[in-house]
């Protein structure tokens, strides 16, 4: 769960990236001027989004009377946090710190730790007024990718993002959203390692395997559920 890093040592900065992420630059160095705790995301979400995605707080109210509308919502893909300041405390209404970790009302919140999370900052934010800045600095594939491209980035003049390809995984990278993008970090990574060229087409046939895999599994999930 991505909350451990918010109980590591006292006033330790630290970065969370989901494994489906890019950087497009140096996105540390372009928030030097940002002395807030926390800084996310600043994306604009519809109410029933924010229902689906994160959490319903008129629901929440129902166990927690202090619940109020979010200020923000934000995708726990990326993130910046300062240690020390939440404590395992503030999330023990919410979160058994069992092993493996588990929501108490799974009902209320989207499930893992985005609507927790969510939900426990914008509480703070209001409540007892903890800094939390919003910036853009998530790309999605699936809506925008506007200025990025892989040229740019070959020259190094792309400006500097978090691409995220939340939700859009395909079969062959060839079908993703963004695919150039794909394509010029995967050529890179493998560039560097020992027999990078044949261990890149062979990592390939190994996505598309398991990808197809997964879906015979699934349709055989679903065709045994629906005869029972």
């Amino acid at each position: 769960m991505k909350l451990e890093a918010l109980f590591g040592p006292p006033g330790e900065s630290f970065l969370v990236l989901d494994s489906d992420t890019a950087l497009t630059g140096p996105i540390l160095e372009s928030w030097m001027d940002s002395d807030a705790p926390f800084l996310v995301d600043n994306k604009e979400q519809s109410e029933s989004a924010k229902k689906d995605l994160y959490y319903d707080w008129r629901k929440v109210r129902e166990i927690d009377a202090t619940a109020r509308p979010p200020r923000f919502v934000f995708n726990s893909g990326q993130w910046r946090g300062t240690a020390g300041i939440l404590t395992r405390d503030d999330f023990a209404p919410w979160v058994e710190w069992t092993f493996p970790r588990r929501l108490r009302h799974p009902k209320y919140f989207m499930p893992g730790d985005q609507g927790i999370l969510n939900y426990v900052l914008n509480q703070k934010a209001m409540l007892e007024g903890l800094r939390v800045e919003r910036r853009s600095i998530m790309r999605w594939p699936g809506r925008d990718l506007r200025g990025l491209d892989a040229g740019r980035l070959s020259r190094k003049a792309a400006e500097p993002f978090i691409i995220h390809w939340a939700g859009l995984k395909k079969a062959r990278f060839s079908q993703m959203n963004g695919f150039d993008l794909l394509a010029f970090f995967e050529k890179v990574y493998y560039s560097r390692l020992p027999g990078g060229a044949p261990r890149r087409i062979l990592a390939s046939y190994l996505y598309t395997l398991s990808v197809w895999l997964r879906e015979i599994c699934l349709r055989m999930r679903l065709r045994t559920v629906l005869v029972d």
